[in-house]
């Protein structure tokens, strides 16, 4: 992401956040869905050797800290899911494999699409990175003690109310994924660590 120029990366946010986008000309003013699943990938630095005192460049961490903070807040803050990924070594893939598959998490998610697809059954939304108003508030309300979790957490991530629902958004999921009814204070700790702070210039 960080390649990209700013100003091209920021105009990614109004489509992300409405579903539509609007292309302006002098004769014309066209409307386009954008509902779309927006997957990026960035590394911590240029070098992309953060952290490996063997490989980082001079610059460490500064160029980290300047390389980041080329994609805004903003930007970031419409991102649901934010996962740091760990280098795989050699040794790595001597490993064993996991012991859930591809296939038993692919019917996981599909048997959570169907809870959500009955749930939303008409609303005119089809999933929960679609709940919003009356429907967030009937489906995504969590029990008292990941309430509790959310509250604290909001104030000590310094969350926007974008930041705050998408949280609830993603724990809805997450409990959606383990067949629970209502999110539990486990399931929004999971939502909450995979929240990513804005970069700071």
């Amino acid at each position: 992401m960080p390649e990209f120029q700013r100003v091209a990366l920021d105009s990614l946010r109004q489509p992300l956040e409405t579903g539509v986008i609007s292309v302006a000309r002098a004769n014309a003013h066209v409307t386009f869905p954008a509902r779309v699943q927006l997957i990026a990938a960035m590394n911590p630095c240029r070098c992309g050797h953060l952290g490996d005192a063997a490989l980082a460049c001079s610059r460490a961490p500064r160029c980290a800290a300047d390389y980041q903070s080329r994609v805004s807040g903003p930007l970031l803050d419409r991102i649901d899911l934010h996962v740091e990924v760990d280098p795989v070594s050699a040794r790595d893939l001597a490993l064993p494999p996991p012991s859930e598959g591809s296939e038993q998490v692919a019917l996981r998610v599909a048997r959570a699409r169907a809870v959500q697809s009955k749930r939303l059954e008409g609303t005119g939304q089809r999933s929960n990175a679609e709940l919003d108003g009356p429907t967030l508030e009937a489906f995504a309300t969590p029990d008292a003690s990941a309430q509790a979790l959310l509250l604290q957490a909001a104030d000590a991530m310094k969350l926007t109310a974008r930041g705050y629902t998408r949280i609830l958004r993603v724990s809805r999921t997450i409990a959606d994924l383990a067949s629970a009814e209502q999110i539990a204070r486990v399931h929004m700790a999971e939502a909450l660590s995979y929240r990513r702070r804005p970069p700071r210039a």
